[in-house]
Protein backbone atom coordinates (compact mmCIF):
# COMPACT_ATOMS: atom_id res chain seq x y z
CA UNK A 1 0.00 0.00 0.00
CA UNK A 2 1.51 3.58 -0.59
CA UNK A 3 2.30 5.77 1.83
CA UNK A 4 0.18 8.83 0.95
CA UNK A 5 -0.37 11.49 4.22
CA UNK A 6 -2.56 13.43 1.33
CA UNK A 7 -5.38 11.46 -0.66
CA UNK A 8 -7.84 14.19 -2.32
CA UNK A 9 -10.06 11.37 -3.02
CA UNK A 10 -11.30 11.15 0.59
CA UNK A 11 -13.19 14.56 -0.33
CA UNK A 12 -14.85 13.28 -3.33
CA UNK A 13 -15.81 10.08 -1.78
CA UNK A 14 -19.57 10.66 -1.35
CA UNK A 15 -22.12 13.56 -2.48
CA UNK A 16 -22.30 14.70 1.21
CA UNK A 17 -18.26 15.32 1.33
CA UNK A 18 -18.72 16.43 -2.32
CA UNK A 19 -21.17 19.21 -1.58
CA UNK A 20 -18.77 20.41 1.79
CA UNK A 21 -15.85 21.51 -0.72
CA UNK A 22 -17.84 22.17 -3.80
CA UNK A 23 -17.05 25.70 -5.30
CA UNK A 24 -19.14 27.14 -7.32
CA UNK A 25 -23.00 26.96 -7.48
CA UNK A 26 -25.44 27.43 -10.10
CA UNK A 27 -29.58 27.95 -8.86
CA UNK A 28 -32.07 28.87 -11.34
CA UNK A 29 -31.53 32.32 -10.04
CA UNK A 30 -28.43 33.05 -12.00
CA UNK A 31 -30.92 32.55 -15.13
CA UNK A 32 -32.15 34.60 -17.77
CA UNK A 33 -34.52 33.31 -20.21
CA UNK A 34 -34.29 34.72 -23.76
CA UNK A 35 -37.44 35.72 -25.58
CA UNK A 36 -38.16 36.09 -29.21
CA UNK A 37 -41.52 37.85 -30.08
CA UNK A 38 -43.41 38.50 -32.83
CA UNK A 39 -46.45 40.59 -33.88
CA UNK A 40 -49.16 37.78 -34.41
CA UNK A 41 -50.64 34.79 -32.46
CA UNK A 42 -49.22 31.68 -31.40
CA UNK A 43 -45.79 30.15 -32.37
CA UNK A 44 -43.31 30.35 -35.02
CA UNK A 45 -40.64 27.44 -34.85
CA UNK A 46 -37.30 28.62 -35.45
CA UNK A 47 -35.56 25.99 -37.72
CA UNK A 48 -31.91 26.80 -36.22
CA UNK A 49 -33.06 26.34 -32.89
CA UNK A 50 -34.95 23.51 -32.61
CA UNK A 51 -37.32 23.85 -29.88
CA UNK A 52 -37.33 27.68 -29.51
CA UNK A 53 -40.26 29.53 -30.87
CA UNK A 54 -40.97 32.64 -32.36
CA UNK A 55 -44.01 34.28 -29.71
CA UNK A 56 -47.09 36.02 -30.10
CA UNK A 57 -48.76 37.93 -27.35
CA UNK A 58 -50.41 35.17 -25.58
CA UNK A 59 -47.83 32.70 -26.15
CA UNK A 60 -45.64 34.68 -24.91
CA UNK A 61 -47.95 35.12 -21.85
CA UNK A 62 -47.94 31.45 -21.47
CA UNK A 63 -44.81 30.55 -22.17
CA UNK A 64 -43.93 33.10 -19.24
CA UNK A 65 -46.15 31.64 -16.93
CA UNK A 66 -44.96 28.27 -17.16
CA UNK A 67 -41.15 29.69 -17.06
CA UNK A 68 -42.10 31.28 -13.94
CA UNK A 69 -43.29 27.53 -12.21
CA UNK A 70 -40.14 26.32 -13.10
CA UNK A 71 -38.33 28.89 -11.02
CA UNK A 72 -37.46 31.35 -13.86
CA UNK A 73 -37.81 34.96 -12.25
CA UNK A 74 -35.74 36.95 -15.42
CA UNK A 75 -36.63 37.37 -19.16
CA UNK A 76 -34.82 39.31 -22.04
CA UNK A 77 -37.45 40.29 -24.98
CA UNK A 78 -36.21 40.19 -28.90
CA UNK A 79 -38.25 41.23 -31.75
CA UNK A 80 -38.88 39.92 -35.04
CA UNK A 81 -40.28 43.45 -36.97
CA UNK A 82 -42.00 43.08 -40.06
CA UNK A 83 -40.07 44.29 -43.32
CA UNK A 84 -42.57 47.15 -43.64
CA UNK A 85 -41.51 48.82 -40.30
CA UNK A 86 -38.04 48.89 -40.96
CA UNK A 87 -36.19 52.46 -41.93
CA UNK A 88 -32.73 53.21 -42.32
CA UNK A 89 -33.39 55.11 -39.17
CA UNK A 90 -34.93 52.55 -36.87
CA UNK A 91 -37.63 54.49 -35.46
CA UNK A 92 -40.16 51.68 -34.58
CA UNK A 93 -37.95 50.80 -32.01
CA UNK A 94 -39.00 53.96 -29.90
CA UNK A 95 -42.29 53.43 -31.28
CA UNK A 96 -44.76 53.38 -27.87
CA UNK A 97 -47.06 51.52 -28.88
CA UNK A 98 -44.23 49.25 -30.54
CA UNK A 99 -44.01 45.35 -30.18
CA UNK A 100 -41.60 45.32 -27.42
CA UNK A 101 -43.76 47.96 -25.93
CA UNK A 102 -46.76 46.41 -25.87
CA UNK A 103 -44.98 43.26 -24.38
CA UNK A 104 -43.24 44.84 -21.51
CA UNK A 105 -46.79 46.45 -20.92
CA UNK A 106 -48.60 43.03 -20.95
CA UNK A 107 -45.78 41.05 -18.91
CA UNK A 108 -45.80 43.95 -16.00
CA UNK A 109 -50.21 43.55 -15.79
CA UNK A 110 -49.86 39.60 -15.41
CA UNK A 111 -46.96 39.50 -14.17
CA UNK A 112 -45.41 42.78 -11.69
CA UNK A 113 -43.05 40.34 -10.04
CA UNK A 114 -41.20 39.25 -13.07
CA UNK A 115 -37.80 41.06 -14.20
CA UNK A 116 -38.00 42.34 -17.80
CA UNK A 117 -34.69 43.01 -19.40
CA UNK A 118 -35.05 44.76 -23.08
CA UNK A 119 -32.12 44.68 -25.45
CA UNK A 120 -31.32 48.07 -27.07
CA UNK A 121 -29.84 48.01 -30.41
CA UNK A 122 -31.03 48.97 -33.66
CA UNK A 123 -30.65 45.92 -35.76
CA UNK A 124 -33.68 44.20 -35.30
CA UNK A 125 -35.57 47.99 -36.64
CA UNK A 126 -33.05 48.93 -39.24
CA UNK A 127 -33.46 48.53 -42.95
CA UNK A 128 -29.93 48.25 -43.31
CA UNK A 129 -29.71 44.95 -40.52
CA UNK A 130 -27.11 46.58 -38.71
CA UNK A 131 -26.76 48.02 -34.99
CA UNK A 132 -26.06 51.48 -35.86
CA UNK A 133 -27.28 53.90 -38.69
CA UNK A 134 -25.82 53.74 -41.82
CA UNK A 135 -24.32 56.29 -43.81
CA UNK A 136 -24.97 57.24 -47.08
CA UNK A 137 -21.17 55.96 -47.93
CA UNK A 138 -21.63 52.84 -45.82
CA UNK A 139 -20.38 53.36 -42.45
CA UNK A 140 -21.89 52.90 -38.90
CA UNK A 141 -22.58 56.39 -37.45
CA UNK A 142 -21.87 56.41 -33.77
CA UNK A 143 -23.13 59.67 -32.52
CA UNK A 144 -26.52 59.33 -34.64
CA UNK A 145 -27.00 55.82 -33.31
CA UNK A 146 -26.56 56.92 -29.66
CA UNK A 147 -29.15 59.79 -29.97
CA UNK A 148 -31.53 57.11 -31.64
CA UNK A 149 -30.52 54.69 -28.66
CA UNK A 150 -31.57 57.09 -26.09
CA UNK A 151 -34.88 56.79 -27.42
CA UNK A 152 -35.03 53.42 -27.96
CA UNK A 153 -34.15 52.42 -24.11
CA UNK A 154 -36.56 55.48 -22.91
CA UNK A 155 -39.58 53.94 -24.46
CA UNK A 156 -38.71 50.84 -23.22
CA UNK A 157 -38.50 52.19 -19.81
CA UNK A 158 -41.24 54.07 -20.49
CA UNK A 159 -43.32 50.93 -20.96
CA UNK A 160 -42.01 49.13 -17.36
CA UNK A 161 -38.79 47.85 -18.48
CA UNK A 162 -36.68 47.00 -15.01
CA UNK A 163 -33.27 46.92 -16.91
CA UNK A 164 -32.24 48.07 -20.87
CA UNK A 165 -29.51 46.19 -21.79
CA UNK A 166 -27.68 48.17 -24.78
CA UNK A 167 -26.08 45.59 -27.39
CA UNK A 168 -25.03 47.66 -29.68
CA UNK A 169 -21.12 48.27 -29.03
CA UNK A 170 -21.15 52.53 -29.35
CA UNK A 171 -19.12 54.07 -27.64
CA UNK A 172 -20.68 56.29 -25.13
CA UNK A 173 -23.70 54.96 -25.21
CA UNK A 174 -23.86 53.55 -21.62
CA UNK A 175 -23.85 57.37 -20.50
CA UNK A 176 -25.85 59.33 -22.88
CA UNK A 177 -29.07 56.08 -21.55
CA UNK A 178 -28.18 56.61 -18.04
CA UNK A 179 -28.45 60.81 -17.98
CA UNK A 180 -31.78 60.48 -20.59
CA UNK A 181 -33.19 57.92 -17.83
CA UNK A 182 -31.86 59.99 -15.01
CA UNK A 183 -33.32 63.12 -16.46
CA UNK A 184 -36.85 61.20 -17.25
CA UNK A 185 -37.07 59.97 -13.74
CA UNK A 186 -36.09 56.29 -14.17
CA UNK A 187 -33.50 56.49 -11.78
CA UNK A 188 -34.41 52.93 -10.51
CA UNK A 189 -34.00 51.23 -14.11
CA UNK A 190 -30.87 49.63 -14.39
CA UNK A 191 -28.37 49.51 -17.26
CA UNK A 192 -26.59 45.98 -18.19
CA UNK A 193 -23.97 46.87 -20.90
CA UNK A 194 -23.13 44.48 -23.67
CA UNK A 195 -19.42 45.36 -22.37
CA UNK A 196 -17.79 42.59 -24.75
CA UNK A 197 -19.57 41.47 -27.38
CA UNK A 198 -17.44 39.63 -30.05
CA UNK A 199 -17.69 39.69 -33.58
CA UNK A 200 -18.83 35.88 -33.28
CA UNK A 201 -19.89 33.38 -35.68
CA UNK A 202 -22.19 31.94 -33.11
CA UNK A 203 -24.37 34.48 -33.52
CA UNK A 204 -26.37 33.20 -36.86
CA UNK A 205 -29.34 30.92 -35.18
CA UNK A 206 -29.99 33.99 -33.48
CA UNK A 207 -30.09 36.36 -36.57
CA UNK A 208 -31.63 33.78 -38.66
CA UNK A 209 -35.04 33.80 -35.96
CA UNK A 210 -34.90 37.62 -36.04
CA UNK A 211 -34.03 38.14 -39.41
CA UNK A 212 -31.67 40.64 -38.80
CA UNK A 213 -28.54 39.92 -40.01
CA UNK A 214 -26.27 42.53 -41.81
CA UNK A 215 -27.69 43.99 -45.46
CA UNK A 216 -24.49 44.24 -46.61
CA UNK A 217 -20.76 43.90 -44.82
CA UNK A 218 -20.14 43.03 -40.94
CA UNK A 219 -20.20 44.29 -37.63
CA UNK A 220 -16.39 44.22 -36.86
CA UNK A 221 -16.23 48.20 -36.61
CA UNK A 222 -18.05 47.71 -33.48
CA UNK A 223 -18.41 44.29 -31.93
CA UNK A 224 -14.88 43.47 -30.63
CA UNK A 225 -12.08 41.52 -32.41
CA UNK A 226 -12.14 37.74 -31.26
CA UNK A 227 -8.37 37.47 -30.79
CA UNK A 228 -8.24 40.69 -28.08
CA UNK A 229 -8.82 40.11 -24.27
CA UNK A 230 -6.72 43.35 -22.88
CA UNK A 231 -9.61 45.49 -25.48
CA UNK A 232 -12.13 44.20 -22.99
CA UNK A 233 -10.72 45.62 -19.76
CA UNK A 234 -11.18 49.33 -21.97
CA UNK A 235 -14.72 48.78 -22.62
CA UNK A 236 -15.22 47.96 -18.63
CA UNK A 237 -13.39 51.00 -17.43
CA UNK A 238 -15.69 53.27 -19.37
CA UNK A 239 -18.72 51.31 -18.94
CA UNK A 240 -18.16 51.86 -15.29
CA UNK A 241 -17.37 55.20 -15.27
CA UNK A 242 -20.52 56.09 -17.53
CA UNK A 243 -22.70 54.45 -15.00
CA UNK A 244 -23.45 50.71 -16.17
CA UNK A 245 -25.07 48.31 -13.37
CA UNK A 246 -23.60 45.25 -14.70
CA UNK A 247 -21.58 44.14 -17.72
CA UNK A 248 -22.01 41.47 -20.17
CA UNK A 249 -19.09 39.27 -22.16
CA UNK A 250 -20.73 37.59 -25.39
CA UNK A 251 -20.46 34.91 -26.07
CA UNK A 252 -19.92 32.85 -23.36
CA UNK A 253 -18.59 29.45 -23.33
CA UNK A 254 -15.50 30.50 -25.68
CA UNK A 255 -14.73 33.60 -24.00
CA UNK A 256 -14.66 32.24 -20.59
CA UNK A 257 -11.38 34.00 -20.09
CA UNK A 258 -12.91 37.12 -20.68
CA UNK A 259 -15.64 36.11 -18.03
CA UNK A 260 -12.83 35.53 -15.25
CA UNK A 261 -11.04 38.87 -16.40
CA UNK A 262 -13.97 41.00 -16.24
CA UNK A 263 -14.93 39.15 -12.93
CA UNK A 264 -11.33 40.13 -11.49
CA UNK A 265 -11.32 43.83 -12.60
CA UNK A 266 -15.15 44.87 -11.57
CA UNK A 267 -16.95 44.92 -8.39
CA UNK A 268 -20.18 44.94 -10.60
CA UNK A 269 -22.24 42.15 -11.38
CA UNK A 270 -20.82 40.16 -14.68
CA UNK A 271 -23.24 38.23 -17.05
CA UNK A 272 -22.41 36.47 -19.55
CA UNK A 273 -24.78 35.42 -22.65
CA UNK A 274 -24.90 31.60 -23.86
CA UNK A 275 -25.52 32.38 -27.49
CA UNK A 276 -27.59 30.96 -29.78
CA UNK A 277 -24.70 29.21 -31.78
CA UNK A 278 -23.92 27.35 -28.70
CA UNK A 279 -27.59 26.42 -27.85
CA UNK A 280 -27.76 25.21 -31.59
CA UNK A 281 -24.46 22.57 -31.50
CA UNK A 282 -25.63 21.62 -27.58
CA UNK A 283 -29.15 20.60 -29.21
CA UNK A 284 -28.30 19.32 -32.39
CA UNK A 285 -25.44 16.76 -31.22
CA UNK A 286 -27.76 15.80 -28.17
CA UNK A 287 -30.75 15.05 -30.95
CA UNK A 288 -28.06 12.80 -32.58
CA UNK A 289 -27.35 10.91 -29.79
CA UNK A 290 -23.99 12.14 -29.51
CA UNK A 291 -23.84 13.93 -25.95
CA UNK A 292 -26.74 13.83 -23.38
CA UNK A 293 -28.13 17.01 -23.08
CA UNK A 294 -28.90 17.52 -19.73
CA UNK A 295 -25.23 16.48 -18.45
CA UNK A 296 -24.02 19.18 -21.45
CA UNK A 297 -26.28 21.85 -20.33
CA UNK A 298 -25.54 22.05 -16.55
CA UNK A 299 -21.51 21.79 -16.82
CA UNK A 300 -21.37 24.43 -19.70
CA UNK A 301 -23.71 26.76 -17.27
CA UNK A 302 -22.04 25.69 -14.37
CA UNK A 303 -18.42 26.18 -16.48
CA UNK A 304 -19.72 29.91 -17.36
CA UNK A 305 -21.06 30.14 -13.32
CA UNK A 306 -17.14 29.39 -12.18
CA UNK A 307 -15.28 31.46 -14.59
CA UNK A 308 -17.16 34.12 -12.67
CA UNK A 309 -20.57 35.46 -14.18
CA UNK A 310 -23.77 35.77 -11.76
CA UNK A 311 -25.83 36.39 -14.89
CA UNK A 312 -26.50 33.97 -16.93
CA UNK A 313 -28.50 34.20 -20.69
CA UNK A 314 -29.32 30.93 -21.75
CA UNK A 315 -31.95 29.03 -24.05
CA UNK A 316 -31.74 26.69 -21.46
CA UNK A 317 -32.98 28.43 -18.87
CA UNK A 318 -36.92 26.60 -18.27
CA UNK A 319 -35.10 22.87 -18.32
CA UNK A 320 -31.60 23.88 -16.60
CA UNK A 321 -33.97 25.17 -13.43
CA UNK A 322 -35.94 22.00 -13.45
CA UNK A 323 -32.91 20.06 -13.61
CA UNK A 324 -31.82 22.06 -11.28
CA UNK A 325 -34.83 21.58 -9.21
CA UNK A 326 -34.73 17.63 -9.82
Amino acid sequence: MLDLPQRPRRNRKNELVRGWIRETTLTAGNLVYPLFIFNGGGRQPIRSMPGRDRLGQDALLDEIANARADGIRAVVLFPAVEESLKTRDGSEAWNPDGLVQRSIRAIKERFPEIFVITDVALDPYNSDGHDGIVSADGRILNDETVEALKLQALSQAQAGADMVAPSDMMDGRIGAIRQVLDQSGFTEVSILSYCAKYASGYYGPFRDALDSAPRFGDKKTYQMDPANVREALRELRLDEEEGADAVMVKPAGPYLDVIRLMREHTALPVAAYQVSGEYAMIKAASMNGWLEEKRIVLESLLGIRRAGASIIFTYYAREAARWLAD
